[in-house]
């Protein structure tokens, strides 16, 4: 059975993760240790809070290196909500610097009038990597659940996976470049499409073993 390592850096409930992947057949562990992220053969890093706090418990749990050299390998890595954001280089939320996988910044919702922030509940995405392997089985308006103030705004417009419309405001909602894919919204929490995702990330581990 494959081996899935849920990072474990004090940010979030990681068992609701564990329980999709689990739906889907695979093995999980609930890890901060960098040899058993390594020994592996995906990783997910789930995550809810602040983006500064974040990056803090993961330096100090001595995981910012061995979390990019992971990366490097190819290994498949799926991020989730908070997971997603600290990818990037930087976040208006905070002063600390992200992990630098994905060139761009973290960005706020702009008020609006009868605009709700954060974005909270349910919403549609629009594909805009519609063979990216998260999305098998998955329609192109498919509805999830979000609960979030920030969104990534990337340097490079390809890596965009999918968006959202909040109000009048279209952002990016999912990222995939490689081997790296995240999301910003829950997928734990989104019923059977949110499950169909997890197992679609578990296939595709599988199919590269």
């Amino acid at each position: 059975m494959l081996k899935i390592a849920v990072v474990d850096y004090d940010m979030g409930n990681l068992h609701s993760v564990c329980k999709g992947l689990q739906h889907a057949g695979a093995d999980t562990v609930i890890t901060h240790e960098a040899a058993e992220l390594a020994a592996a053969d995906a990783i997910v890093l789930p995550g809810v809070g602040s983006f500064d706090p974040a990056m803090n418990k993961i330096r100090d749990r001595d995981l910012e290196q061995p979390l990019k050299d992971i990366i490097a390998t190819g290994k498949p890595f799926l991020g989730i909500c908070l997971g997603l954001q600290i990818l990037f280089d930087r976040s208006d939320e905070g002063n600390e610097t992200g992990l630098g996988i994905i060139p761009g910044n973290v960005r706020k919702f702009q008020p609006e009038p009868n605009l709700t922030i954060p974005q909270m509940g349910w919403n549609q995405i629009h594909l805009t990597q519609p063979n990216c392997p998260l999305w098998g089985e998955i329609d192109t308006n498919a509805w999830v659940y979000f609960d979030h103030s920030y969104y990534v705004d990337p340097s490079s417009s390809p890596v965009a996976a999918a968006t959202v419309t909040h109000g009048s405001q279209t952002v990016t909602a999912a990222i995939a470049r490689n081997n790296v894919m995240a999301v910003q919204f829950h997928p734990e929490k989104s019923a059977t499409i949110g499950l169909q995702m997890l197992a679609n990330f578990v296939g595709m581990v599988d199919r590269a073993l």
